[in-house]
This record gives C-alpha cells, structure tokens and sequence, in this order.
C-alpha cells in the first residue's frame, strides 16, 4: 500500500518522501533495541545501587566511573562502525560529541539548582540520578515523536532547524549576558504548584521524597529538586532531540547517543563542578554548534524539495564541531590565565593564591544556602 501511494508522487513531494523515508531507515533491529535498552537499565542499575547508600563521592571515585561511563560509548561506535559501516560510525560519533556536549552545559543548570535548594553533598547523586531517569523516559518519547514526525512530514527538517536557531540565539545572548545567572527558588512554577497541594518539610529526610506527619503525607525537600529538575529535562529533551537529529535520521542512533550521554552525568558533575567554571566560552561555543546543525537541518529541507540546494555532510560536521570545541576550551583557557595576571598585577598576588581563590569561590557558591 505504502509503495502505492509514493510511486504517485512526483517531482518534488517525491523528493521530500523518499528523503524521510531514507531519513528514518534504521540498523536498529529488535535484537539490537532490545540489547541496547536491557544495557542501558543494567547501567542506571548499578547507578542506583552505587547511590543507595548516601556519600559525597570522592574525585578518584568519580574520574574512575566518568572514565567508564566514556569508555562504553567509545567501545560501542568501534562495534558500530564494524558492524554497519563508516557512514553509521561517523553519524553515531558525531551525535554523541553533541549530546555530551550538551549535557555538559546542562550540568551548569544542575549545580544552580542543587545550591539553590541547599542539596546536601551525600544526597546530590541520588538527585542527579532521578534527573537522568526522567530525561531518558523524555528523551524516548520525544526520539518517537521526531521519528514519527519526520516520516510522515518532510517540513520536520525546517521546524527542527527553526527549534535550533533560536535556542542558539537564546544560549548566545545569555553567554554575552554579564547578568548572574542564579535561581530564585520561590519564583519557580513547579515549586509554587507543589507547595498548593503537598505541605514541604524544612529539612531533608536523607533519600526520602515523602514522610508523614500526624497522618497526613509531607514531600520532602528532595522531592522538590528532583521535580524541578525534571522539568529542565523537558527543555533539554527540546533542543538536544532535534540537535542530534541533525546529524543522522535514525532513530536508534539518535537514542543511543541520547542514553550514553545522559548516563555518565551522575559521575561527570562531581568531576566537573569545579572545572566548569573555568570554560567560560562554553555557552558561545555551544551557541555555534546549535546554530551549524540548525542551518544542517534547514538546508536538508532545502534539499529535499529542491535537490539543487547543497547538504553538509556528516563528516564535515564532526570536523566542525570538534574545531568549536577545541576553539572555545583554549580561548577560555587563555582568558582564565589573563583574569589571573589581571589580578596578580592588581592585588600582589601570585597566580597559584588567584587560583585558590577561584577553586574557594567555586566551592563556596556551591555548598551556600
């Protein structure tokens, strides 16, 4: 029946239907889906044990599982890349780089959020944890709606090129922004809709989201956060979704690099809480990277409808993207080292007392009320 109706097609809406057929094809198999969703419980799993018992993880313990939580996507592309060719292992790679960097950048959301509510230490990997669970469940349904979307409307491409624009637009005027970026707790719609229905304890109850008192149910604290948090997962799910789409059609590879990003995030954020301070020109760089995808996107619906317009191939895309990075890490880098000189010349210190400023800054921000 399918091959019915397109083989009346003609001209450009065939074009445009062979494209999102072609855009939608996918090497994931059931056994591959199946394999690939047992994995990805088995690790949140082991995530969950190793959070079950409350502990502010040390740097060793959190380099060594950021370390694995790398090591598997990595491994994975090598079997990708064997299995299907190198068109799928360019795709699957680039779209990792992309999502990691992402949630890179959504970790910057994560460490205002945990000082904003006050989040103990020992307790910050049991909300990260639920953080990650809810974008994964977001994550899956929004990859089914896109996939969905872009078989059955080829103007998916120009949306999802549209959603990109803008955020990168968004994601550079708050990196050329000088405005503080803090949270005001109150001021936020899921902590004010909770607070009319549940009463909240003053005081965390270790990993409970929920205790009760004198016969009526109190949420807790964490409770609170993790809900917060899950409602940023809805805006990432919105810009990382279509980002990755931008990069390959298909809808397992698009999963994959959306769980194996998403994964590591636990372990990552106490690597980098204090690091992430230092790449000042992250958010430039990832406005860039937004805004080349979103154009990717838009020229890709250019072309299905009129095959002259050119398409940017994926491989020209990773080169793009790594060069964005490595770019933005060493001018933030150098921008660090005059901020230091700027400040060794100005107070008579020297650059390693600027440092530890810096590193007492970074940690009394992060554990502040």
């Amino acid at each position: 029946m399918f091959s019915l109706a397109t083989t009346s097609l003609t001209g450009p809406a065939q074009t445009a239907a062979e494209s999102a057929t072609q855009a939608t094809a996918s090497i994931g198999t059931p056994v591959l889906w199946t394999a690939t969703i047992v994995g990805v419980i088995a690790l949140f799993v082991i995530d969950f044990l190793i959070t079950r018992k409350p502990h502010d993880p040390s740097m060793r313990e959190a380099v060594g599982w950021s370390a694995f939580y790398i090591a598997i996507p990595l491994a994975f592309g090598v079997y990708l890349w064997s299995q299907f060719g190198s068109q799928q292992g360019i795709e699957y790679y680039t779209g990792y780089l992309v999502e990691k960097s992402l949630s890179v950048d959504n970790l910057f959301v994560f460490i205002i959020l945990l000082s904003a509510f006050a989040v103990p230490r020992e307790l910050r990997q049991r909300v990260l944890l639920i953080g990650v669970a809810g974008a994964l469940i977001l994550r899956g349904i929004f990859i089914a709606l896109g996939a969905q979307m872009i078989a059955s409307f080829s103007w998916t491409f120009l949306l999802f090129g549209a959603i990109l624009l803008i955020t990168a637009i968004k994601v550079g005027r708050d990196a050329l922004s000088d405005d503080d970026h803090t949270i005001d707790v109150s001021s936020i719609k899921s902590v004010k809709f909770i607070k009319r229905f549940y009463p909240v304890t003053d005081d965390y109850e270790g990993t409970k989201l929920s205790v009760k008192r004198d016969g009526k149910r109190w949420l807790t604290p964490l409770a609170v956060v993790a809900i917060a948090i899950l409602g940023t997962d809805i805006v990432f799910a919105i810009d990382s979704v279509p980002a990755v789409y931008g990069i390959t059609g298909d809808p397992y590879l698009v999963f994959a690099t959306n769980a194996f990003a998403l994964l590591g995030l636990r372990a990552l954020y106490f690597v980098l809480e204090n690091a992430l301070s230092s790449l000042v020109h992250l958010g430039h760089g990832l406005a860039l990277i937004l805004g080349f995808i979103g154009v990717k996107l838009v020229l890709h619906w250019g072309h299905t409808v009129w095959p002259a317009v050119p398409e940017i191939p994926t491989l020209a895309s990773l080169g793009v993207i790594i060069g964005i990075l490595v770019v933005v890490t060493l001018t933030s880098l150098a921008a660090n080292k005059r901020q230091r000189g700027s400040a060794t010349d100005g107070g008579g210190h020297s650059d390693d007392d600027a440092l530890v400023e810096d590193q007492a800054h970074v940690a009394e921000v992060s554990d502040k009320h």
